[in-house]
């Protein structure tokens, strides 16, 4: 399902609110992603300069969160939509607040490059743990990149993809826990800088749990069920289901 299946209606201008919609919760996705491959980027290269400049965007994210919000808002009073409509409108508020949130974690890793920049003494032990978490990072990002593209096409088939990675970069997130905690015992000295490094990996792994929601979001607006809190197999199910 893709955008031309969105409902039509008489109005042009309905039409076109429901579009402008749709159209600013993907450039606001696309501001969020860019938000974290570069916090990522950050903490890889330990690069103070460049996470600052992500601290300080998180503004424009919150921003775009209360923009969107407004506007929902003025469809719901104005237009009173009903059926696949509705859905849409709490489907894109869902969305735009997992994508907020996305930026806060975001903010969260930029944090932590900071903090282990201003630590010299662990650079080197740290390194081998900071490339386990540019892996789990880029399987983070394509995790947000694959569930707005679901959600851009309506495409629960993609959605169900996004569900299944999670599964992955939650497994991952526990091996590198593993191994923080592991060198933590074996060098009392590193407990800062690992600790640090844990809590950007938890910060990841959150941006997962949000990059998932979206993709239930694109399942509820297709098939009309929330499949929130229930196994990937009863998902499937659903997905599976003819298409409302």
């Amino acid at each position: 399902m893709d955008k031309r299946q969105i409902s039509q209606h008489i109005s042009k201008q309905y039409n076109e609110e429901l579009e402008d919609l749709r159209e600013k919760v993907l450039a606001m996705g696309g501001m969020v992603e860019k938000q974290v491959e570069d916090a990522l980027q950050s903490l890889i290269d330990l690069n103070v300069e460049d996470a600052q400049i992500i601290i300080e965007k998180d503004a424009q994210v919150n921003m775009f969160e209360v923009k969107i919000d407004e506007e929902c808002t003025q469809v719901l009073a104005k237009r009173q939509p009903a059926a696949s409509d509705l859905r849409l409108i709490v489907a894109i508020i869902k969305t735009v607040t997992d994508l907020e949130r996305i930026g806060d974690e975001a903010e969260k890793i930029a944090k932590m490059a900071v903090a282990l920049a201003e630590d010299e003494r662990t650079f080197s032990p740290q390194r081998n743990h900071l490339n386990s978490l540019n892996t789990l990072g880029k399987h983070v990002i394509d995790m947000i990149r694959l569930s707005l593209d679901a959600f851009a096409r309506m495409d629960v088939d993609a959605a169900m993809d996004v569900a299944r990675l999670e599964l992955k970069i939650d497994d991952e997130y526990v091996g590198l826990s593993r191994q923080l905690i592991t060198y933590m015992i074996e060098d009392p000295r590193s407990i800062s800088s690992m600790l640090d490094i844990s809590w950007a990996a938890r910060a990841l792994e959150r941006i997962g749990d949000h990059a998932n929601n979206i993709a239930e979001y694109t399942i509820y607006l297709v098939q009309g069920k929330d499949v929130r809190h229930t196994s990937i197999e009863r998902m499937q199910q659903i997905a599976n289901n003819k298409r409302k």
